[in-house]
């Protein structure tokens, strides 16, 4: 969730215009991961569980294509991009790590 809290905070400081735009995206994206996890082990079968670990990870390329759409138009620095990039490819690899357990 520290995805998420980082994701909100770094757009807050995206332009107003973008609020129903990019921001809004972004904090989807970055919202439904956990969220996704939570959904998906809280369901029996191995095939849902599984499911919504996929959809998470799918967020997660989201996310990190948000991210760089951001980095692009100078919303977000180089910095910032690659540290939270960097939080994106642990999660994905925990992701990836339930995913193989199924």
């Amino acid at each position: 969730m520290d995805l998420v809290v980082d994701v909100y905070g770094l757009t807050k400081a995206f332009p107003k215009e973008e609020a129903f735009g990019l921001c809004s995206q972004m904090r989807r994206a970055a919202v439904s991961v956990p969220s996704n996890i939570a959904e998906g082990c809280a369901r029996k079968g191995q095939k849902e569980r599984e499911h919504f670990l996929y959809v998470a990870r799918g967020s997660l390329s989201e996310l990190e294509t948000q991210l760089a759409i951001a980095s692009r138009l100078n919303y977000i620095t180089k910095e910032t991009l690659s540290r939270i990039v960097g939080n994106c490819a642990r999660i994905s690899a925990m992701l990836n790590g339930l995913i193989e357990r199924q």
